[in-house]
């Protein structure tokens, strides 16, 4: 069942009420009595369950900590490789190259 929101003209109380669709539409205040009680229109509320949507796939923070098909998803592999990469460059232009060796 729907719930409707109304709002007096007259005294500014308002009240959501639960209804069905085919009840009857409430013309009198609750609060005052005046037949000034009127139906708001108000945006539906409602909640996209399961993944696919954007509150569980796109929202920003953290995501989830799932492995893949390759293993854990974790930075820490990359960062000590950085380091290793930087070591062997030097290294290689150290040695000057001769001109009868080919490196081919």
């Amino acid at each position: 069942m729907p719930i409707y929101a109304y709002r007096c003209d007259e005294c500014g109380f308002a009240k959501d009420v639960l209804q069905k669709i085919s009840d009857p539409v409430l013309t009198v205040c609750l609060s005052c009595g005046k037949p000034s009680f009127k139906k708001q229109l108000t945006a539906a509320g409602f909640q996209l369950k399961g993944t696919g949507w954007y509150a569980t796939d796109f929202r920003g923070g953290t995501p989830p900590s799932t492995g893949t098909a390759t293993g854990p998803v974790d930075a820490a592999p990359a960062a000590p490789a950085a380091p290793a990469a930087s070591t062997a460059a030097p290294a290689a232009s150290t040695t000057p190259a001769t001109p009868g060796t080919s490196n081919t």
